[in-house]
């Protein structure tokens, strides 16, 4: 079923990192234990501080995680812990599809960088000159918010993007979809945040802007782009878009949500949701995110003056900092130290139950990518915890790897 009223029926949701559940419900620290009693499925090659990493997630009270650590020095690293689901208790697969939320940022970012370096789009572009009178309304003006400010999260638009509010909400409106026109109009009910460049906010509605400028620029829309210049030619055989198909492919863990502290918990892996308007929308695996970050950074997908463009950074807001401390914001992809040295470079996602960590290191040699599954969150000192170990995980699998 297609939404077809532009008022707000649910609370909006930042679809990245553990911002993404903030209203999740009680953690499930007891649901599983540190030590749950599944088969451990360790991949190709085992590491012992990346599976103590997965571990100290499953600790946390999260269903399930998949860890990969993927280089040019042998076959790749992969961890398990938790379960599939909480009625087989089966585990975790190593290669199991999820939804990878704002991790696709990054792709459709690389796209307007090709279109850029193609001489199509430029990043001094105003959002008037390429969708005229989208923008506008309630002091909103496209002709201030430059491709640059979209891109980096500082065109100042607020962000009012549907979300499930309860359980009984999520069963209802779950199939629902969004035109990226309903979505734009959604935010400019809204007087902005903040004048265009002058201030950094994560927001999820100028990528549906950028997919609407990728469509408007080539004739196709943004996922078909993805797929025609970034999954066939890296041969990313397990990178789609859904469309409007709820399900996941085979295999895959099941995800779950608490919607308020002492209810359910909710099955909520299948759904079509808002991101088939182009924000959020890409399934994936660990073995292709880990693919395409080293092709990136790697120089594979964008000549060396695009790719520069990209790693201009700027700070990111205090909230992010918190959770993502060191980060830096460039074009699509965010820059965080390593406490071996150095930074690396990656995004994160987050969507109803599920979230993505990425991390590739500067020489794009090596990659790191993990997926929670089932993350139930009560309040703000969970959420740092999670953050936390997550992180932990990344820093630990890039630094192992760069000390070997």
């Amino acid at each position: 079923m297609t939404s077809t009223t532009t008022e707000t029926p649910r609370r909006s949701r930042r679809r990245i990192l553990l911002p993404a559940v903030l209203a999740a419900g009680a953690l499930t620290a007891g649901l599983l234990g540190a030590n749950a009693a599944v088969q451990r499925h360790d991949g190709p090659r085992t590491n012992p501080r990346l599976q103590r990493d997965v571990d100290a997630l499953t600790a946390l009270g999260v269903t399930g995680v998949q860890a990969r650590l993927t280089g040019p020095d042998g076959p790749d690293a992969t961890a398990v812990g938790g379960v599939a689901d909480t009625t087989s208790r089966q585990a975790v697969p190593a290669d199991g599809y999820f939804r990878i939320a704002s991790v696709t940022k990054a792709f459709v970012a690389t796209v307007v960088l090709q279109l850029v370096a193609d001489g199509k789009l430029s990043l001094d572009d105003t959002v008037e000159s390429r969708l005229p009178g989208v923008v506008s309304g309630n002091g909103n003006d496209g002709r201030a918010i430059t491709v640059r400010d979209l891109l980096q999260h500082r065109s100042g638009l607020h962000d009012d993007y549907p979300d499930y509010t309860s359980a009984d909400d999520f069963q209802q409106h779950r199939n629902d979809t969004y035109t990226p026109q309903q979505t734009v109009a959604r935010a400019m009910a809204h007087q902005p945040d903040f004048q265009p460049g002058t201030k950094w906010n994560y927001d999820n509605t100028g990528y549906v802007l950028l997919g609407m400028m990728i469509e408007r620029v080539t004739g196709h829309p943004w996922h078909q782009e993805v797929r025609d210049r970034i999954v066939r030619p890296l041969g990313l055989d397990h990178t789609s878009w859904p469309g409007t198909n709820p399900a996941l492919p085979q295999p895959h863990a099941a995800t779950y949500q608490r919607f308020q502290d002492g209810g359910p918990l909710v099955d909520v892996t299948e759904q079509v949701g808002a991101g088939t308007n182009g924000e959020a929308g890409l399934i994936s695996t660990t073995a292709d995110l880990g693919r395409f970050l080293r092709a990136l950074l790697g120089g594979r997908l964008l000549p060396p003056a695009q790719l520069a463009l990209m790693q201009q950074t700027v700070p990111v807001g205090e909230d992010f900092e918190q959770l993502m401390p060191g980060a830096r914001d460039g074009l699509g992809l965010f820059s965080r130290p390593l406490s071996c040295g150095g930074v690396y470079w990656g995004h994160e996602g987050g969507d109803s139950g599920w979230i993505t960590a990425t991390g590739v290191t500067a020489d794009g040699r090596r990659a790191v990518a993990v997926s929670l599954s089932g993350v139930q969150i009560a309040g703000p000192e969970d959420v740092a915890r999670i953050a936390a170990a997550e992180n932990k995980l990344v820093d630990d699998a890039l630094c192992d790897a760069k000390d070997k």
